[in-house]
């Protein structure tokens, strides 16, 4: 059972049906107490950092998803789940800390690329450092903000907009993409299952 944690900012709907789609059995659960019950675990979002994560500690949900990583079950973040896996974002300043999973800040995009901010769209990926991707597919993008790790070795893909940025990254069990695999056609859902797989 893959559980997809409800926390007020998640593109639930579409997550579970893709899940569906490609075989596997979801739910959605807001009780921290439940999450360890999982076989992988995906934390979805859109919107604002700073409430996304202030959520999180107010349901308790940051300390069940901290537990779950720490187990070394399977787990994916989607767009602001990834973000949320970092320390910082430029979003909320320093008033506002992310979940420190990964070292690294997630920055705004620079406004003087000239480029329209959100990157709204689909784009490729630059490289494919991990097999899950697949270098030169087509992903679809929504957000204002991409994260900048501070370890090489946790960046899975890049992408580029204005900059190359990692829109993807990975470390041991945890896997997280700014895309959105769901709303990506049988790219995004040949990788969901790629991640899904782990779950069996």
């Amino acid at each position: 059972m893959i559980d997809v944690i409800d926390y007020g900012f998640g593109n639930l709907g579409s997550v579970i049906k893709a899940l569906e789609y490609i075989g596997y059995s979801c739910r959605v659960i807001d009780n921290p107490k439940e999450v360890h019950k999982a076989s992988g675990v995906i934390l979805p979002g859109v919107g604002a950092f700073g409430a996304a994560a202030e959520a999180l500690r107010r349901t308790g949900l940051d300390g069940a998803v901290k537990d779950y990583i720490d187990s070394g079950a399977p787990f994916l973040g989607i767009c602001l789940g990834m973000q949320l896996l970092f320390e910082k974002s430029e979003e909320s300043g320093d008033t506002t800390k992310g979940l420190s999973i990964l070292p690294g800040v997630v920055r705004r995009f620079p406004s003087e690329s000239g480029l329209k901010i959100p990157q709204i769209g689909w784009n490729c990926f630059e490289s494919a450092p991990d097999p899950v991707f697949r270098k030169g597919d087509y992903v679809y993008f929504v957000h204002s903000y991409y994260c900048a790790p501070e370890c090489a070795d946790d960046i899975a893909a890049t992408t580029r907009y204005g900059v190359e940025y990692a829109c993807a990254v990975s470390r041991n069990n945890v896997l997280a993409m700014q895309f959105h695999p769901e709303k990506s056609g049988e790219v995004g859902l040949s990788i969901l299952n790629r991640w899904a797989r782990r779950t069996r």
